[in-house]
């Protein structure tokens, strides 16, 4: 019996040349249509959303976020239909008309999430570093069960400025927030100047915060 040659010919095991060939050809037309049917399609006012930083615990749908040049919301929200605002540990308020004049960190984060402890020693720095210079850090804490769990953070980490409490997390949809820990940096005038998901390393820190020092 003469052995099979060209195309018929087996390669692999029992297969053929031309069975081979086949099998790669659907797998190629597979992947090129998964490919097509995952590019968005283009939309006439999509805007695109912020690069993620190196560490983030997502915790909530993707969506776009607060914009460059807008002004930043005050630290109210809603929830079951009312309006609630933010209190700091101890239940004052914690609002943004109070700190026109200076520049704002505000850092949303929660002390089980693990990039939020990792980034925790730069806020610390950083805020130390420019304290004096008007700068207010004010650290919104997410889906906690008790201010109490975060005093025992704070208190632990030695953590001196300013920490808000958003028990129902109202502020932070507020803010379109989706990832832990999300920073949004805010001028003397309330209008926001960036806007970063994910922990941010102490040079980022110092290249966002030069131009708003220096207004």
């Amino acid at each position: 019996m003469t052995a099979p040659t060209g195309w018929h010919r087996q390669v692999v095991g029992p297969f053929s040349l031309l069975q081979l060939v086949g099998v790669i050809g659907v797998v190629v037309v597979a992947a090129i249509a998964l490919v097509v049917l995952t590019i968005p399609l283009a939309g006439g006012n999509q805007t695109a959303l912020p690069t993620p930083g190196p560490g983030f615990v997502a915790v909530g749908q993707e969506t776009t976020g607060l914009q460059v040049g807008q002004p930043a919301p005050e630290l109210t929200g809603i929830n079951d239909g009312q309006q609630v605002s933010l209190t700091d540990l101890d239940g004052n308020p914690i609002t943004l008309a109070a700190l026109r004049g200076h520049p704002v960190w505000i850092n949303f984060w929660a002390s089980w999430c693990p990039p939020c402890q990792q980034e925790t020693p730069i806020l610390r720095q950083e805020y130390d570093a420019h304290r004096a210079d008007g700068l207010e850090l004010v650290a919104i804490s997410v889906q906690e069960t008790t201010p109490d769990d975060v005093r025992a953070y704070v208190q632990r980490y030695g953590l001196d400025f300013t920490v808000g409490f958003d028990a129902t997390s109202a502020i932070f949809h507020t803010y379109n927030a989706y990832v832990l820990p999300t920073q949004v940096f805010i001028d003397r005038n309330g209008i926001v100047r960036n806007v970063t998901l994910g922990i941010v390393s102490p040079a980022q820190v110092e290249q966002i915060l030069a131009p708003l020092l220096a207004q």
